[in-house]
Parts: C-alpha cells; structure tokens; sequence
C-alpha cells in the first residue's frame, strides 16, 4: 500500500468521526427540529445502498470510510428521527 492509500485509509476513518460533536449536540438538546427528515433519511440510504459495493471492493480507503461513516451516521440518523418530533 502506497503512502497516499495509507493517508486515504486513515482520513476515510477518521472523517465520519466528525459526526461524534453532532451526536453529542443532539443528545443533549433533545431536539432537531432543524434537521430536514428527508436529508437525513436520504443521506442514510444512499450510505446502506453503497455499502455492499464498498465493504466487497478492493478500494481499503473506500471500505473504511464506508464502515465508519455506516456506524457513524446511523447513529445521527437514529437520534435526529428520535428527537424530530419532541
């Protein structure tokens, strides 16, 4: 693996762990109200849709990414639906 895949596999780790202060934002507001369901829920498809294509690819970065940002996102996704409706 070359440098730029090793560089490409630790920022596709380490980008979907962005998403922990937004966790933690809506965890503790107990609200997201300004969160649109529709761009939640679309992002959170498009993520389940490519995962088979990224965790079977060859791409490592990719695969990665795809796990961490799958783990990630679903739990915004989780809490946005929770908390929507409060």
């Amino acid at each position: 693996m070359s440098n730029w895949e090793q560089i490409a596999v630790v920022a596709g780790a380490v980008l979907p762990i962005f998403n922990i202060p937004l966790i933690i934002k809506l965890w503790k507001r107990k609200s997201a109200k300004d969160f649109s369901l529709v761009w939640v829920l679309g992002c959170w498809v498009c993520i389940l849709l490519m995962a088979p294509a990224a965790i079977t690819g060859e791409d490592m970065a990719f695969k990665v990414f795809e796990i961490m940002n799958l783990i990630f996102f679903s739990g915004v996704a989780f809490l946005v639906v929770k908390y929507h409706r409060s």
